[in-house]
């Protein structure tokens, strides 16, 4: 009981409303009629405005969420068992976003297309938890105040010096390594300055951690919250610029001219500063089931949306070709069918996997033997091969 009401429950909350937001987002973007597309039009423009907040809030949800988790424990340094936890969550964000961009047909002529290797959330996300913790270690024999001081530093200059690396095409690395760094060949989502969002979101837990029981800690954050979303809204562009004026270095001219990373990790913290304010009232189960599920979500929406494996998604049949009035409806029946099957799936996801487990236990005990069988001659070709190469002696 304690534990429950000691859940941040407005953080999965939020966590719903970006994902419900994702999905109305991709599905309108990849299929409303470009002639509809008019940045004069007042709603065409706020739903263009709010649709680039989502990915912000989810990136600096995630890294709340995971080093929130991970300081959690008292344990401390790699034998903290949200280590192994985290190390594996990346890896396995990652492979489900490689397998996302698989094509099956493609497979089947022997083939992999260049989509394959490009970079999506769930990349950018899996590589980011990776960063925390490598960042945690390293800093776990200092101070505590050294991991966040690190987060934020590594935040703040992400976004800083985004104008500088933007440029690079880091093609000194192949292909498949660039595309986590440069957009250049069509990634979505990069590592740098994305990683920024979930390293100030790890910062943003570490308060909230050390302080979140004292008495007056949700006024002050709210306030605090809303209070720096509003500057780096209206006010970073102007500071940059002022800061070009006196020391003239270019830099901050850049930033002043393209500002969308302070603007939005702004608009964050007032999406971090309502949720907060109406925390009492987001208990409902089925919004936190939802926050809880978003990787479910993702990957049913990327199916039905983007068709993976297949190819034959909604998006390669009507692309760009809707009206608002259908495309807004469409919406609606795609996020309600996603989260649904998404809900009914975590409620059967144990007996999914206790029966998945059982056919490849019994699949495996099929093949065995040849399994067995296949090693050893490995084995016997492996040291013969040696053995002549006078690597092995006898």
């Amino acid at each position: 009981m304690n534990k429950n009401k000691k859940r941040l429950y407005f953080i999965d909350a939020m966590r719903a409303w970006a994902i419900l937001m994702m999905l109305q987002g991709h599905f309108i973007d990849g299929l409303l009629d470009p002639i509809f597309r008019d940045n004069t039009n007042i709603f065409y423009s706020v739903w263009k405005y709010f649709r680039g907040i989502t990915a912000p809030v989810f990136f600096t949800v995630s890294g709340f969420i995971f080093t929130f988790l991970l300081i959690k424990n008292p344990i401390k340094g790699f034998g903290n068992p949200r280590v192994k936890k985290g190390i594996i969550r990346g890896l396995q964000l990652i492979g489900i976003g490689y397998l996302l961009r698989m094509n099956l047909l493609g497979l089947l002529y022997g083939e992999i297309y260049d989509a394959f290797y490009l970079i999506d959330v769930l990349h950018c996300i899996g590589v980011s938890l990776l960063g925390i913790i490598t960042i945690y270690v390293l800093t776990s024999k200092q101070k505590s105040y050294v991991f966040p001081t690190v987060l934020g530093i590594i935040g703040v200059a992400l976004f800083i010096f985004e104008p500088i690396y933007a440029k690079s095409s880091f093609s000194f690395l192949p292909q498949s390594m660039a595309n986590y760094f440069a957009k250049s060949s069509g990634s979505v989502f990069t590592v740098i300055p994305w990683f920024g969002y979930t390293a100030l979101g790890g910062l943003i837990s570490f308060l909230f951690k050390k302080y979140k029981e004292r008495g007056a800690f949700y006024p002050i954050a709210i306030i605090g919250s809303l209070t720096l979303g509003i500057l780096l809204i209206f006010f970073s562009s102007d500071v940059f610029m002022n800061i070009f004026n006196t020391t003239n270095i270019t830099l901050f001219a850049s930033i002043h001219y393209n500002n969308y990373l302070f603007i939005r990790f702004g608009d964050v913290l007032v999406v971090f500063s309502i949720f907060m304010l109406v925390r009492n009232f987001l208990t409902n189960k089925t919004v936190i089931k939802l926050g809880q599920s978003t990787l479910s979500i993702y990957i049913i929406h990327f199916i039905i949306l983007y068709g993976s494996f297949t190819g034959l998604g909604l998006y390669r049949f009507f692309s760009n070709s809707v009206s608002p009035t259908i495309v807004i409806l469409g919406a609606i029946l795609f996020m309600f069918t996603c989260s649904c099957i998404a809900l009914q799936y975590e409620r059967h996801k144990g007996n999914v996997t206790k029966r998945v487990s059982i056919f490849t236990a019994k699949k495996i005990r099929v093949i065995e033997p040849g399994l067995i069988l296949f090693t050893k001659l490995v084995k016997s070709f492996s040291f013969k091969v040696l053995r002549l190469l006078g690597i092995l002696k006898n």
